[in-house]
């Protein structure tokens, strides 16, 4: 089912389940993708950065570090942390699906960015991991938006405008696998 090292005493279901709360809550899913993106770095930079309360953000990074998610770099205060890199495949009968730190940043993107809320209303978080694989076409130019509409049943406009929403995704995360 997942093949990610784990760095955690933490049981393999219950690391699953940190990962769930990544997709469910956008607020741990953006400090998750800010560490990844910016670590190592302290609670009071990603306080000061992402505009969270002190409080929720040590609360983050204890789950993040107790899932083996987030490590701590440095032994002494203030503590810095990095970020272990997901890529959980999860399978079923007929499906699979692999949730990767870009999956993980789009769904960080849901409170900021009303396209892809209203795209994750409509399609499903799984619906997001496969127009995300799109996006990576798309912003290689191997792909238009009119080709991913017919390809996944969407409205011309609305494989553009999801396409164009998850961009800055794809830019961000472009060296890592989908």
């Amino acid at each position: 089912m997942a093949q990610s090292p784990s760095r955690s005493d933490r049981p393999p279901i219950q690391q699953l389940q940190t990962v769930a709360d990544l997709l469910e809550k956008p607020a741990l899913s953006r400090l998750y993708a800010h560490i990844l993106q910016h670590g190592p770095i302290t609670v009071s930079e990603l306080v000061n950065e992402l505009g969270i309360p002190q409080g929720t953000a040590y609360d983050y990074v204890q789950n993040l570090q107790a899932a083996g998610l987030v490590e701590k770099t440095r032994k002494q205060r203030p503590y810095e942390y990095d970020a272990e890199s997901i890529a959980l495949t999860l399978s079923t009968d007929k499906e699979t699906q692999t949730i990767t730190p870009a999956l993980i940043a789009a769904v960080a993107r849901r409170d900021e960015d009303e396209d892809i809320d209203v795209y994750i209303e409509r399609h499903g978080l799984d619906g997001l991991a496969v127009v995300l694989k799109y996006a990576y076409e798309y912003v290689d130019g191997t792909v238009n938006h009119r080709i991913a509409a017919r390809e996944l049943d969407l409205s011309p406009l609305e494989a553009e405008i999801i396409l164009q929403a998850l961009e800055p995704v794809v830019s961000e995360y472009a060296d890592a696998v989908v």
